[in-house]
């Protein structure tokens, strides 16, 4: 298992162990989540896109991971999310590319690269 991915399972195991020690805010968490990432004006792979780039400005490393995650569950395509990594890149320059290095290697443990 490669790195990114280890820190996605780590990422999983702990809410699972968020969700059991507070479980009814996780489930309005979740409650809102789950609208949110329905299908709606914006289909639900571009919602997930459009996550990842807040994600990688943001430099959150859970969120990184996981939202390249739902992108592929969503049928987001290779080119997709490198074309997302490049917007993200043109609005914040070599800080863009740092993080989405993360991504690159997680697609790559993935077979996706």
């Amino acid at each position: 298992m490669g790195e990114q991915t280890a820190l996605n399972q780590k990422r999983m195991e702990l809410l699972k162990k968020f969700r059991s020690a507070a479980p009814d805010f996780m489930a309005a968490e979740f409650g809102v989540l789950q609208k949110v990432y329905s299908e709606g004006a914006l289909a639900v792979k571009v919602k997930r896109l459009m996550s990842l780039a807040i994600a990688l400005r943001a430099g959150c490393i859970n969120c990184i991971l996981s939202q390249t995650q739902y992108a592929l569950d969503a049928g987001a395509t290779r080119e997709e999310i490198l074309e997302t990594i490049e917007v993200v890149v043109a609005m914040s320059g070599t800080t863009g590319i740092a993080e989405s290095l993360r991504v690159i290697e997680y697609l790559d443990e993935q077979g996706k690269l």
